[in-house]
C-alpha cells in the first residue's frame, strides 16, 4: 500500500513539473543582447531569422515562436529579465536600426496597434 501511494505521489509531482508555469522558457536569458546588438555580424542573422529571410538559431527559433503574442500581449508570459532584453532590443531598432525595426512591424503589427506605443516609449527613453 505504501509503495502504491509513493507511486501516485510521484505521478502527481511529475505531472505538476510538467504543466507550464505561465511564462516563456528562460532557457536562453543569459544571452549578451549587448554583444549582439553592438555587431551588425551578429544582429543581422536573428532579424533576418524572424523575417523569415534566412536560418534561425535555437533562440531565434523560440524567440520567432513566441513574438506575436509577446506583442499583443505586452510579455505578459515573459520573464523579468525577458521584458527588460525585449524593451533594450526594440529600443535599439527603433533608435539605430529602423529599417529593421520598419519591417519587423510590417510583418508582426501591420496596423502599429502595439508598436506604436513601443516607439512613443522607448523613443523618449533614450531621448530623455
Amino acid at each position: 500500500m505504501k509503495s502504491f501511494l509513493a507511486l501516485c505521489l510521484l505521478v502527481v509531482l511529475a505531472y505538476v513539473s510538467a504543466v507550464p508555469s505561465g511564462t516563456y522558457t528562460d532557457r536562453y536569458d543569459n544571452i549578451n543582447l549587448d554583444e549582439i546588438l553592438s555587431n551588425r555580424r551578429l544582429l543581422i542573422p536573428y532579424v533576418h531569422c524572424i523575417l523569415d529571410k534566412g536560418k534561425c538559431t535555437p533562440e531565434g527559433k523560440e524567440l520567432k515562436s513566441h513574438i506575436t503574442e509577446a506583442v499583443e500581449n505586452d510579455c505578459a508570459k515573459c520573464t523579468e529579465k525577458q521584458r527588460e532584453g525585449t524593451r533594450k532590443v526594440i529600443g535599439h531598432l527603433i533608435n539605430h536600426e529602423k529599417e529593421f525595426w520598419q519591417q519587423i512591424t510590417a510583418k508582426y503589427d501591420p496596423t502599429h496597434k502595439h508598436s506604436a506605443k513601443y516607439e512613443k516609449e522607448l523613443t523618449a527613453a533614450v531621448k530623455a
